[in-house]
């Protein structure tokens, strides 16, 4: 195969980038290559915003032919949360002729060294990075999620979290030389003297099990770290969300092509409706690692079951915020109410459970009771909402209707401290809208365990009144150990309280975030700094990203020759 881009000159165009990566991954700082800012589209190759719109808008009603081996059939039927139909159909594949032929490409993609496997990676995401008005709108149109925040979460953001985990990859796959010259004294007798080579080697075809909610932002991290490590990758996205990720495959043949690989190496698995594929796939022996983002049902599954391959997992978790005190009580109720309202709670690090002393907690304004806390944080998010204009830019759209159901079932579980409202989105009538609904459990009572212990994805929040601080530790700790926690929310004034509240959460291996009062909001991660989940609890096996992410998805091995 001809390269039309040599390794050198990937080299050339990214190898800075890959250090600054490098760089950020090492200190923490902030860094991104990639421009949240819609304006900052639409120079050096970029489409702009009404060129981005305009390549989405004919995609839809269209085939997307990727040019796969074993394609036996043309399958679609993605709706958008906002009520516009796709349209697009994509290949189904014939697996017993697609999986050898991806295989068939992993030797020269073995060969090619971590270094150049990167580079390719970078000029993948680059080309995805140049499309990403046309993501922005595949991903709002199969996840509900609002333009902008499908714009950001979907486009900028999705990319670090890719570019994040092909910079672990590097760097676990560079830990150990190339070669190596190995010489042991023996007295007076010759030395022993061996030379040594050391070689990453894939594991085999990774399968990437993608979500509806963020096909992009949770895709990327497991398809960019089992590329990088030279494995090829299988995509088999959510049947509501597949234009997003083959969209990325399509990019990724055409780069894999140009820089002389086989495009095989990236293929996407559609399926036809109801036809569930995944289980079939997950235990083919051809997989050797999966990625898995969703329900926990199906992620237990996939880790009893796949046995033949690495699995990693995130599933559903019961996220808590402990509210026991603060010194600054508005920026803290605007902080929760941005939380809780952000594309209608329907992300996997939205607070859940607001633990809240029954007696009060303490303020820069005075003592506030528990029944002033919930009523102010109900005014809150009322008055954040109050706009619908604003209130479809931040909610976006009910993404399925399970979601609208558990929205409307939750109001049956307690008192209701806000009620969830309907709103009209005037550019998509279809869209179904709906505010956060707050509702009020005595956390002393059982018949209000079976709510708050249960993960209620959507916009539902329970404000769960305990005895003490203490108790509220204490619940955390069963929570998250029982349930799991992407994120752990705290507010308090007092450093034991803090200091318990840390504890616990080192622990039980939870991600906290303490006191946020300003523009930083604890269902956000950054890439390059933060950890998305922890791999230490019962929400997720994996964290995104860090070493464990990627180490495991290569192996070593040595050829030992004498020198």
């Amino acid at each position: 195969m001809t390269a039309a881009l040599s390794a050198h000159e990937l080299i050339a165009r990214h190898r800075s980038t890959l250090d600054q990566a490098l760089e950020a991954i090492r200190t923490r700082a902030y860094w991104s290559p990639h421009p949240e800012h819609p304006k900052a589209y639409g120079e050096h190759g970029s489409l702009d915003a009404a060129a981005g719109k305009a390549a989405f808008d004919a995609l839809l009603g269209n085939r997307l032919d990727l040019g796969q081996p074993g394609t036996d059939d043309w399958v679609g039927g993605e709706t958008s949360p906002y009520g516009v139909n796709l349209g697009v159909t994509y290949p189904h594949a014939d697996l017993d002729v697609l999986l050898p032929a991806m295989k068939a490409g992993q030797r020269a993609w073995r060969d090619a060294g971590a270094e150049q496997r990167a580079v390719v990676c970078l000029e993948i995401l680059k080309r995805i990075s140049d499309r990403t008005h046309e993501f922005a709108h595949a991903v709002m149109h199969t996840s509900g999620q609002a333009f902008m925040m499908a714009f950001q979460a979907g486009g900028p953001h999705a990319q670090d979290r890719g570019l994040e985990a092909v910079a672990y990859a590097y760097v676990e796959q560079v830990r150990t030389p190339d070669n190596a010259e190995w010489t042991k004294p023996q007295g007076k007798r010759d030395p022993l003297a061996m030379t040594k080579q050391f070689t990453p080697v894939p594991r085999g075809i990774g399968l990437v099990i993608g979500c509806n909610t963020f096909p992009t932002w949770n895709g990327y991290p497991g398809l960019f770290a089992s590329l990088a490590t030279g494995n090829a990758v299988l995509v088999k996205p959510h049947p509501r969300a597949v234009l997003p990720l083959a969209l990325t495959v399509q990019v990724a043949r055409e780069v894999l092509a140009e820089t002389g690989f086989d495009p095989n190496l990236v293929a996407l698995a559609a399926e036809r409706p109801g036809e569930g594929i995944a289980k079939t796939l997950a235990t083919r022996p051809e997989i050797r690692i999966i990625d898995y983002t969703g329900s926990t049902e199906f992620g237990d599954w996939l880790e009893a079951n796949a046995r033949q391959a690495q699995v990693y997992t995130e599933k559903a978790g019961v996220n808590t915020v402990v509210v026991h005190s603060t010194a600054d009580y508005k920026g803290m109720l605007s902080n929760l109410a941005f939380s809780l309202s952000l594309y209608s709670g329907q992300m996997c690090t939205t607070p859940q459970n607001l633990l809240v002393p029954r007696a009060g907690i303490s303020t820069d304004q005075g003592p506030k009771s528990y029944d002033e806390v919930v009523a102010d944080l109900a005014k809150s998010v009322d008055g954040l909402l109050g706009d619908d204009a604003r209130a479809n830019a931040l909610l976006g759209a009910i993404v399925t209707p399970d979601v609208k159901a558990r929205l409307e079932a939750a109001a049956g579980l307690g008192e209701v401290a806000l009620a969830s409202r309907e709103i009209t989105n005037p550019d998509f009538p279809g869209a179904v809208v709906r505010t956060p609904v707050i509702v009020k459990l005595d956390g002393a009572k059982p018949d209000a365990e079976a709510a708050y212990m249960s993960e209620c994805f959507g916009p539902v929040s329970f404000a769960v009144a305990v005895d003490s601080a203490s108790d509220a530790v204490q619940l955390l700790r069963r929570t998250v150990r029982e349930k799991g926690a992407m994120t752990v929310g705290a507010y308090t004034t007092d450093p034991e309280v803090e200091q318990d509240v840390q504890e616990a959460c080192l622990e039980e291996a939870a991600q906290l975030s303490l006191n946020l009062t300003g523009g930083v909001y604890v269902n956000q991660t950054a890439a390059f700094s933060d950890f998305h989940g922890s791999g230490g609890n019962p929400a997720a096996s994996a964290a995104l990203c860090d070493g464990a992410f990627v180490a495991n998805r290569f192996r070593v091995v040595e050829v030992r020759r004498e020198a």
